[in-house]
């Protein structure tokens, strides 16, 4: 039984695993496929989420929302550089069935999330914002996050140019780190 790591209302927040692939995978797909909240323009296979799942563990969490049973949404943390100063920061995104919208249930997600972030080992969090996009601003904003700037025009999807705010929460005081984030194997 994947352990519950917070509660909303009507649902629990859990710790994801490769058999809640299809789910996110479906909840994804139609970000990739009408909006410009994510750049990816090809679907990943549940095969691909999967992986991703997987690997998001290993260093991060990944974590899902269930209410009746079923994945509403998701929230993860990933690498955010691949150079190895960067490995005390990382980056965080939650998707949401399109009925969870504005539910609280991004909030509830980023309240499980960020604490085992920071308990791992991780110093900041990075949060990328396809502009225009107020809900998500006023989420990140709502946790403390700041806006560190804005990539001009920087993706091209679904017929236009795009920009994207980068926004920053510090975790964790700026100690001395003696060891990178810890392994939670």
């Amino acid at each position: 039984m994947p352990t519950i790591v917070g509660m909303i209302g009507d649902g629990i927040i859990r710790r994801a695993t490769a058999d809640d692939a299809a789910a996110c995978a479906a909840i994804y797909a139609p970000y990739v496929t009408d909006t410009t909240i994510t750049f990816e323009t090809e679907a990943p296979t549940v095969a691909e989420m999967a992986r991703r799942i997987e690997a998001a563990n290993e260093r991060h969490a990944w974590l899902v929302l269930v209410v009746d049973g079923a994945v509403a949404g998701y929230a993860y943390g990933t690498e955010h550089r691949t150079r190895a100063a960067y490995r005390w920061a990382c980056d965080a995104s939650i998707y949401l069935h399109t009925g969870r919208r504005r539910t609280g249930a991004g909030r509830a997600l980023y309240a499980a999330l960020l604490p085992i972030l920071a308990a791992r080992g991780y110093r900041r969090v990075m949060g990328g914002v396809t502009q225009p996009n107020e809900a998500s601003m006023g989420l990140h904003r709502a946790f403390g996050f700041s806006d560190v700037g804005t990539y001009r025009k920087v993706g091209w999807k679904l017929g236009a140019w795009h920009d994207v705010t980068w926004l920053q929460l510090d975790l964790t005081p700026d100690e001395d780190p003696t060891a990178p984030p810890a392994d939670p194997r």
